[in-house]
């Protein structure tokens, strides 16, 4: 391990190690760390206390003049002032100057080594140094030695509350980005997923500024390297199954940028949820949670110290992290060339959207920042029927621009390379939940196979009457009754009538947007009939 010299933050500690071998951290942590355990194949298992979610509320951004104009504010930006966050700053560092020993961790963000960021990582767990390591890009022992000053710092004192008497403060908890000292500063919230969603955010503000578009997306490659594809999806939706495919190179599985010759992952390894994991469901994943992975707030069978995937006792959000080499089929340097296929995954679970449509340019535009999915009735008490969720661009909590300027950089890159858009059902079909079925996991796949292939590009279409989108109406091992909605429901006047709710909710969602729009994505969307 190299020293670190840290007193340029104000922080002397008696020990700091940089970048520490695994089995150290491992070390550090069954000795350090209330309750941390290594599971039976070898994964460090680690609990993140009251916190086992993000805290999107509670995340500010420092309003300045340098960047003010260029940030979303609202209800995804929250804005905080330089002055308090110098005062959680200091207090941050007050506590980290209270410990006995403290990790930092140096690594990159981005494959592309033209476009990538060097970070740093300051913490007091080795939970949270082992986390980093593996969700950032490892530096080589000479890069490493010539690593020099960050680009950007994680001041990391999640275990140290917010003062709630500071100004601009809601709750013990506080998640602050400053874009000009080029810092993130976590109190009150020891959920290691902070740090890595604060590394894309990052992204998702100096990347556009650039010219590049920040996705959050998987990315697959097939094994000639001559196509790839991107898929974006809220939770639910099949994004991470639908990317594990055996026969195409995985990229990566949640953040990517498309600069100018192609796209490159953001991390250095896979955060996957491992609620109900089987080594059947998901083989690639369940294997990859071995010796060098963490795994969060998860059950542990005390006879085996097996985990108990289908334990929520702790949280439903239950985590793995895993360096990205432990997917047999990943591509390393995980960097591929333009894709020839974008694919936005949505699980309607009115049953409405067709199971496969191919969207021009502007309604890639619209449904890009519509971003959306549906939940099942019965997920939550009291809720009777699907709901409707919208998340700009595929992920709002992480964006820093309007959407617009997202969703300009996808249609310009869209025109310059010729890329296909696919939107793509895999909820309901026949009826609502309750009433129709899912959509084959099998059928799912044969329609991503076919995009992949090729085989689509030039499929015959039928207008959708109430989204205006081409409808695909062959695809090879799909029966073609599934492929037009209005065919699959019996019941045409409650088809009807549930379209019509639906493209009420994509209306009143896109208001929002609509400033700043050109009137050609304005009209992309579905129109409310009579």
């Amino acid at each position: 391990m190299q020293t670190v010299d840290l007193s340029t933050y104000g922080i002397h500690v008696p020990e700091i190690l940089r970048n520490p071998p695994t089995p150290l951290l491992y070390e550090h942590a069954i000795r350090f760390e209330s309750g941390t355990r290594i599971s039976a194949t070898g994964a460090l298992v680690a609990y993140s206390g009251a916190k086992t979610g993000r805290s999107p509320s509670d995340k500010r951004v420092v309003r300045h003049p340098d960047s003010e104009n260029d940030v979303w504010w609202g209800n995804v930006n929250h804005s905080m002032d330089a002055h308090t966050f110098a005062l959680n700053r200091a207090r941050a560092l007050d506590y980290l100057n209270t410990r006995d020993r403290l990790y930092v961790v140096d690594a990159f963000a981005g494959w592309h080594p033209d476009h990538r960021l060097k970070i740093r990582v300051i913490c007091s767990r080795p939970y949270h140094a082992l986390f980093m390591k593996t969700m950032l890009i490892q530096p080589t022992p000479t890069e490493l030695a010539e690593f020099g000053s960050p680009d950007f710092t994680i001041i990391n004192s999640g275990a140290f509350p917010a003062n709630r008497l500071t100004e601009g403060m809601t709750s013990q908890t506080s998640i602050a980005l400053s874009f000009e000292t080029h810092e993130m500063v976590i109190l009150g919230s020891e959920y290691a997923g902070e740090m890595k969603k604060g590394v894309f955010t990052l992204m998702n503000y100096l990347m556009p500024k650039q010219g590049m578009l920040s996705m959050h997306c998987s990315a697959t490659a097939d094994r000639t390297g001559k196509r790839s594809s991107v898929l974006f999806g809220l939770s639910g939706t099949g994004k991470t199954t639908l990317s594990a495919d055996p026969k195409r190179h995985l990229i990566g599985d949640d953040e990517h940028v498309w600069c100018e010759d192609g796209i490159f992952n953001i991390e250095g390894g896979c955060y996957a949820k491992t609620i109900d994991l089987t080594p059947e469901s998901e083989p690639e994943i369940y294997h990859a949670l071995q010796f060098g992975a963490v795994l969060e707030n998860v059950v542990l069978n005390e006879a085996g110290l097996e985990v108990d995937f289908h334990d929520t006792t702790i949280t439903q959000n239950t985590r793995g992290a895993y360096p990205i080499n432990f997917i047999p089929n990943a591509q390393i340097p995980c960097i591929t060339g333009h894709p020839t296929d974008i694919i936005f995954l949505t699980c309607d679970a009115f049953g409405v959207l067709p199971p496969v449509s191919k969207l021009t340019t502007e309604q890639a535009m619209y449904h890009f920042i519509s971003g959306y999915t549906a939940k099942v009735a019965g997920t939550e008490e009291g809720v009777t029927e699907p709901s409707t969720t919208f998340s700009a661009c595929f992920g709002a909590p992480f964006l820093v621009w309007h959407p617009g300027k997202y969703a300009d950089l996808l249609a310009e890159k869209m025109r310059q390379h010729k890329v296909d858009v696919w939107l793509v059902n895999t909820g309901w079909t026949g009826g609502s939940h309750g009433s129709g079925h899912r959509i084959k996991l099998a059928h799912t796949r044969a329609i991503i196979e076919a995009i992949h292939n090729g085989v689509l590009s030039h499929a015959p279409t039928e207008l959708d009457p109430h989204f205006g989108i081409a409808a695909v109406t062959h695809v090879p091992h799909v029966p073609s009754e599934l492929l037009l909605p209005a065919k699959a429901w019996k019941n045409q006047e409650a088809y009807r009538a549930t379209a019509r709710k639906l493209v009420g909710a994509f209306i009143d969602n896109f208001k929002k947007f609509e400033s700043g729009l050109s009137a050609e994505v304005r009209a992309a969307g579905p129109i409310l009939a009579d």
